[in-house]
């Protein structure tokens, strides 16, 4: 595999999953915290389930925009495998909103796939820190015009479903967690 075809097939795969996953009945599959120690598979299902056609294609944007801008990046094996660590890391952050009855969504696991890069990024040096620091200087931002501790629910506009961003900083810091458990640390 070359150095970012491992990253693209993580976005082809969290893809494909969410269509494969799209005719399932969603109630058997999603996130429900109550369910959690009897069915903990729903902490990853949860991740390719969505409520309705605009949630899928959210976040199948999601998915191509991130596939991009790692490909461009050249976003390798280390950061694929973080994606992969974050997953799960991502959708256990929603017990700490007990709240949250139902979860569907991918919208964490992007989150934390932006941490990722964004973090990489700053790591290398010259216009490329400059780049991964505006990315996570945006993702900063709009988490915090989210108000992630508010609410568990909170309606969009534009999107026929309600939001849950708190799964968005539960991205972001789960992938901020596994990119450092992922890279290795350079000789200064």
């Amino acid at each position: 595999m070359t150095r970012s075809s491992s990253w693209l097939a993580l976005c082809a795969a969290f893809a494909l999953l969410c269509l494969l996953n799209w005719p399932l009945p969603r109630e058997a599959v999603d996130w429900q915290p109550a369910l959690f120690a009897t069915q903990p598979w729903r902490a990853l299902s949860a991740a390719f389930v969505h409520w309705t056609p605009i949630h899928l294609a959210a976040n199948l944007a999601g998915c191509a925009v991130l596939a991009l801008l790692g490909w461009r990046a050249a976003l390798g094996p280390r950061e694929a495998v973080a994606g992969l660590i974050a997953l799960p890391l991502t959708q256990l952050a929603l017990l700490l909103r007990p709240e949250l009855l139902h979860y569907a969504g991918l919208s964490g696991a992007l989150h934390a796939l932006t941490a990722i890069a964004a973090l990489s990024l700053v790591a290398r040096g010259g216009r490329e820190r400059l780049i991964g620091a505006g990315i996570a200087l945006g993702l900063a931002v709009k988490l915090t015009l989210e108000q992630p501790l508010g609410p568990v629910l909170r309606p969009t506009p534009g999107f026929d479903f309600p939001v849950a961003p708190f799964a968005h900083l539960g991205g972001a810091l789960a992938g901020a967690l596994a990119w450092r458990l992922t890279m290795r640390r350079r000789k200064e």
